[in-house]
């Protein structure tokens, strides 16, 4: 049996990205739900966690329609939006899933732990902001943002223009005791999601949110070290992690040493608003301990990636 910390992508809550219905979004957790009961019915322990740029990016939306209409309308700051999107895709999540084990007569609980991550208040990221978040846009829309609303918007890997945001590196997870805890009573938990809320810690011990978005991977990557995982398993939409990306000469990669990645990374290959973050984690985990590993898929092929018939792994 091993511990897996299972990092979900964006379309394993919205398979349809023009349908952000939360009926949609129910229906894609439902499809979801199959590739993780299946991780769960051959014996691991499974911890997920999830993104939440288009979730945050909708509520933030919402609230700044209401104000444009009603002034008296207050605008939720945005570590607020943060913990609203942990809840109900948490809930999509945990319904989902405990939905697929009754089915086939796996008796385990399934909890969603609204996860605040502490950050540096002094990260450089503050001052860079890096982190996409919410919908794409054209260039036309991005420039209208930017001067009317004062977004940074940036162009995501020949995908469109996003908003970016703060995106500081995590510290630590406040309410690790509680999720060790649940994992360790043999319950499926669902935490930092979204990267978690991210918050900085005062002088007399209390907690403040921050306007900024942990890269969800990252968070992961932190999540596995303190639950001593035995795997990072990051799925996205892709089967593998690949050199030279969408060009003719594209690469498939298999396996992967740390050096190797660390090569790569330095010389361009993988997308700062995509595939960077999933490697720096991959990298970050499995140099941590001898013997851990990361696996980067695609949503369909996790059960054959842990086989070893598919997918990127990185190895010490």
């Amino acid at each position: 049996m091993a511990r897996i910390v299972v990092a979900l992508g964006g379309n394993a809550l919205q398979a349809n990205p023009k349908d952000t219905s939360a009926e949609a979004q129910l229906k894609t957790c439902h499809e979801t739900s199959k590739a993780i009961a299946d991780l769960i019915e051959d014996g691991n322990e499974v911890i997920i966690t999830h993104g939440n740029g288009p979730q945050v990016g909708q509520i933030i939306a919402t609230y700044e329609a209401a104000n444009s209409v009603d002034s008296s309308k207050p605008v939720m700051p945005f570590p607020e939006c943060g913990a609203m999107s942990q809840g109900y895709i948490g809930y999509h999540l945990q319904q989902s899933i405990r939905q697929e084990l009754v089915r086939r007569g796996i008796k385990k609980q399934v909890a969603a732990v609204i996860t605040q991550v502490v950050v540096d208040k002094d990260d450089p990221g503050f001052k860079n902001p890096s982190k996409p978040v919410g919908s794409f846009f054209t260039k036309d829309q991005a420039e209208i943002l930017m001067k009317e609303k004062g977004y940074v918007m940036k162009e995501d890997a020949g995908r469109g223009w996003r908003r970016v945001v703060a995106s500081p590196m995590p510290v630590s997870v406040v309410e690790e005791g509680i999720i060790k805890s649940l994992v360790d009573g043999g319950h499926v938990v669902i935490t930092v999601g979204g990267g978690g809320v991210p918050v900085i810690e005062k002088e007399d011990g209390s907690l403040e949110g921050v306007p900024a978005v942990i890269d969800k991977d990252l968070a992961s990557e932190k999540i596995a070290e303190l639950l001593n995982a035995d795997m990072l398993l990051m799925l996205t939409a892709v089967e593998k992690i690949s050199l030279n990306y969408n060009k003719p000469n594209q690469r498939d990669l298999s396996v992967m040493t740390v050096k190797e990645a660390e090569e790569y990374m330095l010389e361009g290959h993988f997308a700062p608003g995509s595939m960077l973050p999933k490697v720096k984690a991959a990298v970050m985990f499995a140099s941590s301990k001898q013997g851990r590993e990361s696996i980067v898929t695609s949503l369909e092929k996790a059960r054959e990636a842990l086989k070893g018939q598919t997918g990127t792994k990185i190895i010490l």
